[in-house]
């Protein structure tokens, strides 16, 4: 193929375009010349017609060899154009060629639209209990223990395979599974019965439990657990109705499934009853592969085991300096006189809106605080409702913080110089 200038090979490429439609034309032209004859009733016109005809298809055809001429001169005049496409696309590719991507900053700067960074209100929100999905070391109990302190209610905790001081802080009678599988097993049956208790207690009493029937049911590595014959009835009967009788549930294993969970066949309660919360890599995964966010998975790579996935939003809760000390069993009485907690050393341990209630409490003086007097006295806690307040109240109280009294709407909550003297 002959080397031509970039502007010779434009003016080439016209002129084979020009010639090959001319022919094109010239024949098309020559046949309704021809075609036309036929209908001509002076017989002394038709040879001057034929003529025409055959004068036009001569330089159709002198067109046709032009057009043949320009393409030996081009070459295969598409694979120019391919070959020129080329040459363009290897000139712009060159290492030399500088490519600018733009990422956003993902430093501690930057923070996702729609973070949360209190996953208990937003359970409490939903009204949902919680499957909890992490590998081992990311801190699925630490979550726990948190999350019980402030739901409040008695811990029961399920788990076949603990060691020692896994579960410190749950009383003693209430970690269940040295005895095995058929041990869980009568207990998920006494919580049935626990359960339908509640029934009957807001149908003939009232439809406010009282505290002291509050259950926090925490099952580790429910997959286990789930081949208890109680399993499947507990998990269910609990999800449809437990909140509503304050008995909440907190399932814990390393995958998601609807098996893992004793529901299979009934997949649709752990999407409509559960919040999943993922931990470490399974977060980290679900925001690749079933998000596919690369940027959230950046995120949660970066923030360690004080970032996770609440359902589909990225939630930040450092814990790390939280421990197990915020319900730890209490130590027999010495003789030594511990120190008075200062309501400033209180206030410090806490997060907001724990923080604001205590503080409202604390300016109170030991009067009694109803949830809609902190919606009045706080304006950052008016986006909590009322009832999540009177939970908070409860989640207090359970750990020494204040006390409460009265039940459902008029349940309240008071804390002055004696509780500071407990704590």
């Amino acid at each position: 193929m002959t080397d031509l200038h970039p502007s010779q090979l434009h003016n080439y490429l016209q002129m084979y375009t020009r010639t090959k439609w001319t022919y094109w034309g010239c024949l098309a032209s020559s046949m309704l010349i021809f075609f036309a004859s036929a209908d001509i009733k002076p017989k002394h016109l038709k040879p001057w017609i034929l003529g025409s005809s055959t004068a036009v298809l001569i330089v159709g055809k002198n067109q046709r060899q032009t057009a043949k001429q320009l393409k030996q001169t081009l070459g295969d005049v598409d694979q120019v154009s391919q070959l020129n496409f080329l040459s363009w696309m290897k000139q712009q590719t060159q290492p030399t060629a500088q490519l600018a991507v733009s990422i956003p900053s993902l430093n501690g700067s930057w923070q996702p639209d729609n973070l949360i960074t209190d996953p208990v209100d937003y359970v409490n929100r939903v009204q949902k209990h919680v499957a909890l999905v992490g590998g081992t070391g990311d801190g699925k109990s630490t979550l726990a223990q948190y999350f019980s302190t402030r739901i409040g209610g008695q811990v029961i905790v399920y788990d076949i395979d603990s060691a020692k001081d896994d579960w410190s802080w749950v009383e003693p009678g209430n970690l269940i599974g040295d005895g095995g599988l058929p041990e869980v097993n009568a207990a998920m049956k006494e919580a049935l019965d626990h359960l339908e208790k509640m029934r009957v207690y807001r149908k003939e009493v009232s439809k406010d439990v009282p505290q002291e029937f509050a259950r926090f049911y925490i099952g580790e590595e429910f997959p286990v657990l789930a081949d208890c014959d109680n399993a499947p009835d507990w998990i269910k009967q609990h999800a449809k109705v437990g909140r509503k009788r304050k008995q909440f549930i907190m399932v814990l294993a390393q995958n998601d499934t609807a098996t893992n969970f004793a529901l299979e066949g009934d997949a649709d309660i752990l999407d409509t009853c559960f919040v999943r919360i993922r931990l470490g890599k399974k977060a980290q995964d679900y925001a690749r592969s079933t998000l596919k966010n690369p940027q959230i998975e950046q995120w949660l790579k970066a923030g360690g085991k004080k970032r996770f996935m609440v359902d589909d939003l990225p939630c930040e809760l450092d814990l790390s300096t939280w421990g197990t000390s915020a319900i730890a069993p209490v130590s027999p009485v010495s003789a030594e006189v511990k120190p008075r907690v200062t309501a400033d050393e209180l206030l410090k341990t806490l997060e907001y809106p724990e923080h604001d209630i205590v503080e409202i409490g604390l300016k109170q003086s030991g009067d009694w605080v109803a949830a809609w007097k902190c919606h009045n006295l706080n304006r950052s806690l008016r986006n909590i409702n009322l009832e999540d307040i009177r939970l908070m109240f409860q989640g207090l109280a359970s750990r020494g913080i204040g006390e409460v009294e009265g039940e459902g709407d008029r349940l309240r909550w008071r804390i002055d110089s004696s509780h500071l003297d407990k704590l």
